[in-house]
């Protein structure tokens, strides 16, 4: 499996169900030895990194966008989120649950909670702070290229994206709307 350099994940919101499988199979897929079946039979909450939002007319999953520069790396006085070879990573062992990063991230996309291992070994520290981590070990141990929420989104709304495809997508798309601006721009002028 290649190595994810500078990667993140992109959600058509045009193409989005709102059915939530992104979340069930993020929740699933950091939920250790559980499993589903086990979660739902023993009733335990599951806890997906990824979150569909109703805006409107749409639905958009929201998840970490990998931030160049990503603010909760530069808060973090411990170190424990930092950026590294174009992703941010949190390293929970080193995390003190101080929530600087939860309050700096634009997209909402990061929590802190408390583990049932970190209840028995810490009194003070009230949670580790938990985002899209791009299924790193998910990926490593099932083989697979893809994060859990890709594989599970019926309508393939969500996939992930090299950030330099999409900036060029991102500039082509906005190379053509500004054409089409001066053209219409063009055509009011000539009438005057």
């Amino acid at each position: 499996m290649k190595k994810k350099e500078n990667v993140m994940i992109y959600a058509n919101a045009q193409k989005c169900l709102g059915c939530h499988s992104c979340e069930m199979a993020c929740a699933v897929s950091h939920g250790g030895d559980n499993g589903l079946f086990a979660a739902v039979r023993d009733q335990l909450p599951l806890h997906p990194r990824i979150k569909v939002v109703a805006t409107g007319e749409v639905n958009i999953p929201m998840q970490c966008r990998q931030c160049d520069n990503a603010p909760c790396a530069m808060v973090c006085p411990t170190g424990a989120c930092r950026q590294t070879d174009g992703q941010v990573f949190i390293n929970e062992a080193n995390c003190v649950g101080c929530k600087l990063c939860v309050m700096v991230c634009p997209f909402g996309s990061i929590t802190v909670r408390r583990t049932e291992q970190q209840s028995t070994w810490s009194v003070t520290n009230q949670g580790v702070a938990q985002k899209c981590d791009l299924c790193a070990s998910w990926c490593k141990e099932n083989g697979k290229e893809n994060t859990a929420c890709v594989e599970a989104c019926p309508t393939k709304a969500i996939s992930l994206v090299d950030m330099q495809t999409y900036r060029q997508a991102l500039i082509k798309a906005r190379a053509k709307e500004l054409a089409q601006s001066q053209k219409n721009i063009d055509l009011v002028l000539r009438g005057m």
